[in-house]
């Protein structure tokens, strides 16, 4: 698909340090952010947020702080009952894995996060 790509064409890789989003996509720094697969630029730096960290930590801290808000005001338990999103990020409770992908990739007992925190 990168071949099909118009000249001059950008792929922002900004999960590169989660494995990156593409087959042309390898991590770079910030001293050099940038190289070329065929005629498409490719900007793969690994902790892109570190160029601008006084940023980066407002933005951050905007977007996690009312969470940690429920979870003080409500609990966790709580907090992962009443907030989907809360739950979706827990991986495991009281040693029963509550991420399907986890649970299926290292083997384990799936157990739905709901029934186990309910408890």
């Amino acid at each position: 698909m990168v071949d099909a790509m118009k000249p001059g064409s950008v792929i922002v890789d900004v999960a590169i340090d989660q494995g990156g989003c593409c087959e042309t996509a390898k991590a770079t720094t910030h001293a050099e952010p940038t190289y070329m697969v065929g005629k498409v630029v490719h900007y793969c730096v690994a902790n892109m947020p570190g160029g601008v960290p006084r940023t980066s930590t407002y933005a951050l801290n905007n977007a996690t702080l009312p969470f940690a808000l429920q979870i003080a005001d409500k609990g966790w338990r709580q907090a992962l009952q009443d907030n989907v999103h809360l739950r979706n990020g827990l991986n495991v409770a009281f040693g029963k894995v509550t991420c399907r992908e986890v649970a299926e990739d290292l083997g384990y007992l799936y157990h739905d996060a709901l029934s186990v925190i309910a408890g």
